[in-house]
């Protein structure tokens, strides 16, 4: 997902760009489904990752891309023979390109319940503001 441009938040490039390589490759996103949700103060990115331990989750920001590698290890024993195997095992990673409006200095993440939160701070120069309107003697601006 490319958190920049005219949103500098959200874009559509992540999901132009899947629709190219998951005929190709597949849809590596969809064992790492997400969710990014826009505060106020920060950006929230929400990972499931069910059945994964939180010792095998690495979280890295370089360069202004966060990501989110994760592994989920065979859980069968030498008495066990599967008949069926829908649970994909291995390594899952996950890269999310941040926006220069974000703080990539101050990231938290936490893992509860399967879900990985990563919060992402929205620096100050990024946020809303009102500006104020002088009466009276106007300033000339200069085109």
């Amino acid at each position: 997902m490319l958190l920049t441009s005219i949103d500098p938040f959200f874009q559509e490039f992540e999901r132009q760009f899947d629709r190219l390589i998951r005929p190709t490759f597949g849809n590596g996103s969809a064992l790492m489904p997400m969710d990014a949700l826009r505060r106020d103060d920060d950006v929230l990115l929400r990972f499931d990752l069910p059945g994964i331990d939180p010792d095998s989750i690495e979280v890295t920001i370089d360069r202004g891309v966060l990501t989110v590698s994760a592994r989920r290890e065979e859980e069968i024993t030498d008495e066990e023979r599967p008949f069926v195997r829908e649970r994909t095992m291995g390594s899952f990673t996950r890269r999310v390109y941040l926006s220069e409006h974000l703080d990539s200095d101050n990231v938290d993440a936490g893992y509860a319940n399967g879900v990985l939160t990563v919060r992402i701070p929205v620096l100050e120069r990024a946020k809303p503001r009102k500006v104020e309107i002088h009466r009276g003697e106007t300033k000339a601006i200069k085109a």
